[in-house]
């Protein structure tokens, strides 16, 4: 049995959004150690504050200070915190309905264990010692037996208010690529494209899938395709990338879909060896491999006449 591939894959980005008004003075509150609510029509009191009412959907801006005192309402232990969570110990996750407020709040809880947690318990804020405005500058909760804090009276006016937050997505998983894609990456080691040809339709699928995408039956008959192909279609990126794999690639660069030789479906691929701005769809070109890769590190042109807009015009 051939071994079956895995691997570690990240998907990240940060997502930059600017904040309304009463977002603003909320992230700019935690920044002065000041937890601010904000007043419905009816006098419910809700923390952390939205712009409109979940009920009525009324816009609200009547901001209120509430304490840094609550009450615990549900919890659950997290016996094994992850990257980026407010704590690298054991910590329980709770709803805290601070002292004025009528809604809970999200957040951590700093105890040695889940024997020392409740429903019930009275729990208060611990402070972030550097504060910039944002949800971290509450560190976390921890356990109150003092009298309540009164709430202040601020009305959510501050100098220098928070106007916008950069909020980083990240995702963490392992991708098993399965019997096709397996064959796919190991031919790659060789030097070699391979798709797998719709025993019903009769296309060639390059990666192939294990399965025919227009007439879903099982692909199972290898075909090699390439290494040349067209240029169908492509962009211009003007922007660095991230990517520290990527980072010595200077802009303007070029990214398009190209249609091998021999298959049914356009993969994508960096096409270089040529101004940017000569690239044009039917440009022949072929892959570019670098010492111990496992796929073409680009295409270049193989200086070929451009291929005719009919022989590709359906992988568009």
């Amino acid at each position: 049995m051939p071994q079956v591939l895995k691997a570690p894959l990240v998907v990240e980005f940060p997502f930059t959004r600017s904040l309304g008004p009463v977002q603003s003075a909320f992230l700019t509150g935690l920044r002065e150690r000041v937890v601010l609510g904000v007043r419905t029509g009816d006098g419910r009191v809700l923390v952390p504050p939205v712009e409109y009412d979940p009920v009525t959907a009324e816009e609200i801006r009547d901001l209120v200070e509430v304490a840094p005192t609550g009450t615990v309402t549900t919890w659950a232990w997290n016996h094994a915190p992850r990257r980026g969570q407010p704590l690298d110990t054991p910590f329980a996750w709770a709803l805290v309905q601070l002292d004025g407020a009528d809604t809970a709040l999200l957040h951590a809880l700093d105890v040695p264990g889940p024997d020392a947690v409740r429903t019930g318990m009275r729990v208060r804020v611990r402070w972030a010692a550097e504060r910039t405005g944002a949800i971290t500058d509450i560190a976390c909760f921890e356990p109150y037996d003092g009298d309540p804090t009164p709430p202040g009276d601020h009305t959510g006016a501050f100098e220098e208010p928070v106007t916008g937050i950069v909020a980083p997505a990240r995702l963490d998983y392992t991708y098993s690529p399965g019997r096709a894609q397996s064959d796919y990456i190991a031919a790659l080691s060789g030097r070699r494209t391979v798709g797998e040809r719709c025993p019903s339709c009769r296309k060639v699928y390059v990666p192939p899938r294990g399965a025919c995408p227009t007439c879903g039956v099982a692909t199972s008959e290898q075909v090699e395709v390439g290494p040349s192909g067209t240029v169908t279609t492509f962009c211009i990126v003007n922007i660095k990338a991230a990517h520290p794999a990527n980072l010595d690639i200077d802009v303007p660069y070029v990214y398009g879909h190209i249609a091998l030789d021999g298959a049914d479906l356009a993969l994508h691929g960096r096409i270089a060896g040529i101004p940017y701005d000569e690239v044009r769809m039917g440009l022949r070109v072929e892959p570019v491999w670098t010492e111990g890769a496992r796929y073409p590190d680009h295409y270049r042109p193989t200086g070929e006449p451009d291929a005719d807009y009919d022989t590709y015009k359906e992988l568009l």
